[in-house]
This record gives C-alpha cells, sequence and structure tokens, in this order.
C-alpha cells in the first residue's frame, strides 16, 4: 500500500454535499482528521439541498465537523432535493460562483456513479468546473446501493471514527426513522474500507480518484 499526503502547499478543502447530511457521511471522518493535523486549512462546506429543519441540523454538523479549523465557510443552499437533473442549469450557476470565489487544493465531491441522481449532478458540475484539480469522490451508503471498489483509503483513529458516527447519529434527528440511518451501517462501512487498506486501527474512509499525476 503505497502512502501519499496532501500537496505540498495545500491550504484550502472544498466540501460538497447534495443533502444535509451527505459530507458527514461520506467524508466526515476525512475532515475531522486533515482539520485536527492542520488547523489552519480553509475549509468551503457546501450543501445544495436543504429545508429549514434540515438547514439547522446541518449547520450544526457542520460546526461539530470543523471545530478544529480556523478557517472555514458553510453554506446551506435549498435547491429541490431529487430534481437536481431538472435544476441543473441553477446549480451549474452556482457552481461558476464558486468557481471564482473558492480556489481548492483538495475537493472532496459525490461519486461520479453513484445511483442517486442528484449525487451525479453534483459529482458532473465538479469536474465540470474544476478540470485540474485534486478531486476525491466520497461513497454514501443507501437503499439503492451501488457502492463499488474505491482506491483511495483515509485511515481513521478509533476516536474519529466513534466520533464521526457520534455527530451524524446526534446531529440528524430529521433521519432516525431511517432504516439504514444506524450506527453500525456507518462503523460497518469504515470497518471493510478499513480491511482494504490495512487500517492501523481498523477502519477507514474510501474515495475515488480518476485522475492523479505523480511527479
Amino acid at each position: 500500500m503505497i502512502a501519499l499526503d496532501l500537496p505540498r502547499g495545500a491550504r484550502t478543502v472544498l466540501c460538497l454535499g447534495a443533502h444535509c447530511d451527505d459530507l458527514e457521511i461520506g467524508c466526515g471522518g476525512t475532515v475531522l482528521t486533515l482539520s485536527e493535523r492542520d488547523p489552519e486549512l480553509r475549509f468551503h462546506w457546501c450543501v445544495f439541498s436543504s429545508d429549514a429543519e434540515r438547514a439547522a441540523e446541518a449547520r450544526r454538523a457542520a460546526d461539530l465537523f470543523l471545530a478544529a479549523a480556523r478557517h472555514k465557510t458553510v453554506e446551506v443552499l435549498d435547491y429541490r432535493g431529487s430534481y437536481f437533473p431538472w435544476v441543473g442549469a441553477e446549480i451549474k450557476d452556482k457552481f461558476e460562483t464558486l468557481k471564482v470565489e473558492v480556489r481548492p487544493d483538495l475537493i472532496l465531491t459525490h461519486y461520479g456513479a453513484d445511483l442517486h441522481q442528484d449525487h451525479r449532478v453534483l459529482a458532473e458540475l465538479t469536474w465540470n468546473t474544476w478540470r485540474d484539480h485534486f478531486i476525491l469522490e466520497y461513497e454514501i451508503p443507501k437503499y439503492d446501493g451501488g457502492l463499488g471498489s474505491p482506491s483511495v483509503f483515509v485511515p481513521l483513529t478509533a476516536d474519529v471514527r466513534d466520533r464521526k458516527i457520534a455527530h451524524v447519529l446526534s446531529c440528524f434527528p430529521s433521519q432516525a426513522a431511517r432504516p439504514w440511518f444506524t450506527a453500525d451501517t456507518f462503523a460497518g462501512l469504515m470497518r471493510l474500507r478499513g480491511v482494504e487498506c490495512n487500517a492501523p486501527e481498523g477502519s477507514a474512509e474510501a474515495f475515488y480518484c480518476r485522475k492523479l499525476c505523480l511527479r
């Protein structure tokens, strides 16, 4: 297993999520790890779909996951969930605004082959907007399935794993009735990815990387 660090000089991380719990589930452990390892990293955290109840949940979650970061911007938008393919032009306009406002060294976004249409739209617009950037695509467990074989792993400490699960469950009570929204779902996926990368403490988050140039 080859280990690589963030590119030298990387200062800004752009986090893109379709719905109010996607970033936390897909890459929350990675965000905790990066922000606590280097509190001077700048995070721009953007959630695209919410309502009043879920927006409050999302902001509380962002506060917890970015607690160590000294520089952060959090946006919670209200594009209509499950309709992203049909409001794509409006979402594309927001991406063009982000392109001017943010100069990311690392972008965390949805998996391009995700079976949820909202997730796919964000992944497509990410690559359409930033064509020469370091982009990692995270995965979301769901009823639809669609989990694949990612090739990039971020090992997590047991403490980070446990805090990620606790934050997700405490911050999103609106999702508690969903049968998959449980601690063992999140722990199980992180354990499986930990096995695949021989993580020292047994758990990891995994990503897809389409392009990586080694120099």
